[in-house]
């Protein structure tokens, strides 16, 4: 282990993104390693990311799975990795570029600093920062965002956003193999078993650009997941079975 951080990065068929991320991640002036979490992508993303690891050296990390099982439990793999290493803060991210990784500094400085326990990196935070998303899509996200919010309680504006910082301490708190979201609603239930364990959770704003190379995961499947999602947490926490 090089850093303190690990970055968390599920893949599937991103072999034309990931090569530029990791370069860009690993450039940045706060030293992070990356885990890439990858399900089996026919694209060849997997042989990519062995290719970079030549190039640097115990900074890179790759977990092959096989088939295709999910955003929600790549991120479990991911956190469970991240322990079992010694990580004091992990960060999720999308391998796309939606996520500018020029962003992922300051998601670390109020986690490291003590400001927050998780650093939420934001599209709703001060208005709506989002670039080329169709208004039909724009609307969906923001809706889901108010509705999951007010049915769940916590005081976050962009309750699906998969860009974060989350100190190891929360990791430690949260039972991780309770978790049974596996798409947005995992962002979801992240954020509100994070609030319930009393972690101080800080949105910082971002820029979020729709990718530009290779294609959307988004699906009803995981739409109608996130709607019935906050209805489950917010059952189980009222009856004590979080």
């Amino acid at each position: 282990m090089s850093s303190q951080t690990l970055v968390i990065i599920p893949t599937y068929n991103e072999s034309e993104n990931i090569p530029r991320i990791i370069d860009q991640l690993l450039g940045l002036r706060e030293a992070v390693d990356i885990l890439i979490v990858d399900d089996a992508s026919p694209d060849g993303t997997a042989k990519v990311v062995q290719e970079k690891t030549e190039q640097y050296p115990g900074r890179i990390h790759l977990i092959q799975r096989e088939g295709k099982q999910g955003l929600g439990t790549a991120y479990v793999t991911g956190f469970k990795f991240a322990l079992e290493h010694n990580y004091s803060f992990v960060c999720e991210m999308d391998a796309d570029f939606s996520h500018n990784p020029e962003d992922v500094p300051g998601l670390i400085e109020p986690v490291k600093n003590g400001e927050a326990d998780v650093a939420i990196g934001s599209r709703y935070h001060n208005g709506i920062s989002i670039v080329n998303w169709p208004l039909t899509r724009l609307i969906l996200s923001y809706s889901a965002n108010v509705y999951a919010r007010f049915i769940t309680g916590v005081p976050v504006n962009d309750m699906t956003a998969g860009f974060k910082c989350i100190s190891r301490s929360v990791l430690e708190k949260i039972n991780l193999d309770r978790i049974r979201s596996n798409g947005y609603a995992f962002q979801i239930e992240v954020h509100f078993r994070a609030y319930k364990a009393g972690a101080r959770l800080k949105e910082v704003s971002i820029i979020f650009r729709e990718r530009e190379v290779g294609t959307s995961k988004m699906s009803k499947k995981i739409v109608y997941e996130a709607v019935w999602m906050v209805w489950v947490l917010k059952i189980r926490s009222l009856l004590g079975r979080l």
